[in-house]
């Protein structure tokens, strides 16, 4: 009997007649009778995460609740690759990214998430989540075979989040690639020089996110779609808007009527079909303004059906597609 889970609770009572159980010291390997090894892996928190090895080669590795790996190196000091995960994804999203980011995690490997408890939402939300990370749920007692075939959803390439002010969106976005390495999260808003306010917004979004990511502040969106590499998090698009409607003088009602309106559309077309093209996984926000007061202002309604017009657009690109009211999100596509 292998213990690894690090809780303080009542004492295990063992059968009689039954060794008693002991913790595996970090690294060490164990062989079995029935041909398996299991390697004890150590953990940046309390507890013991094992890598077990069939005797047909397979490999599983299970992490116990709210730890990540401190080394997966074996023996010989490689970074063996697993067909099934056993992992903490609610609580600990970065043990995945750390696992995706060595190579331990491949394309087939079947993500599981164990240790779920009364603090994870339930039933469709639940799946919902473990999708977006790649990893998939199971009910008590159900039996695990390594190296069956899981019907898991893809991971989305493409993603529009959607919603209103305060809504949870950029949470609901980031939440999506919090399992993922090697984030580039794209900053449309800049700086604003003076603005305390807003310098208070951005504090709060860098603070949340996890170390690994890396920022950068640009309304070219288009060069950064086209290339390769990590996953894209636009935030957002609405300020993207902005950006271009200032640049083509959207504002100006003859410079509107004179080329601006057919530059914008330009913009919008090329910015799609960026998205179209892509191979980096890409999740976007955009502000859905459509729902609220009628602008008071002929600049502000022409605002608020170009973000209309925009938004359509890129779902249009998008294999799934999230609305967020009051931190709950609806999935409209995917």
């Amino acid at each position: 009997m292998l213990l690894s889970h690090p809780h303080d609770g009542p004492a295990v009572e063992v059968p009689a007649g039954l060794p008693q159980p002991g913790r595996v010291p970090d690294g060490r390997e164990l062989a079995l009778l029935t041909g398996h090894r299991v390697r004890a892996v150590a953990m940046d928190a309390p507890g013991t995460g094992y890598a077990v090895t069939g005797p047909n080669g397979q490999r599983l590795l299970y992490l116990p609740p709210g730890a990540a790996p401190a080394g997966l190196e074996n023996g010989n000091g490689a970074v063996e690759s697993y067909d099934m995960v056993l992992v903490d994804v609610v609580g600990r999203p970065d043990a995945l990214a750390k696992l995706r980011a060595v190579g331990a995690l491949g394309p087939t490997t079947d993500v599981v998430a164990v240790h779920l408890d009364h603090d994870v939402p339930p039933g469709a939300e639940l799946r919902r989540r473990l999708a977006a990370a790649g990893a998939r749920a199971v009910p008590d007692g159900a039996t695990l075979t390594v190296g069956v075939y899981e019907d898991v959803p893809d991971v989305p390439r493409r993603t529009l989040v959607l919603g209103g002010a305060r809504s949870g969106k950029s949470v609901e976005a980031e939440r999506r690639l919090e399992a993922f390495p090697d984030v580039l999260y794209v900053a449309t808003g800049g700086q604003r020089g003076g603005d305390t306010e807003w310098a208070a917004r951005v504090a709060a979004h860098r603070e949340r996110r996890p170390g690994s990511w890396r920022t950068t502040e640009t309304c070219d969106l288009v060069p950064l779609l086209a290339g390769d590499g990590a996953p894209l998090l636009v935030d957002c698009l609405s300020l993207w808007l902005t950006d271009v409607m200032d640049s083509v003088g959207a504002w100006d009602d003859a410079v509107w009527a004179d080329g601006g309106e057919r530059a914008l559309r330009e913009r919008v077309r090329e910015l799609t079909e960026a998205v179209r093209a892509s191979r980096r996984t890409v999740v976007a926000v955009s502000n859905e303004v459509g729902s609220g007061i009628v602008p008071a202002t002929a600049s502000g309604r022409r605002y608020r059906d170009e973000l209309g017009r925009l938004n359509a657009a890129f779902a249009g690109e998008c294999e799934q597609v999230v609305l967020v009211v009051a931190g709950q999100a609806l999935v409209l596509r995917g």
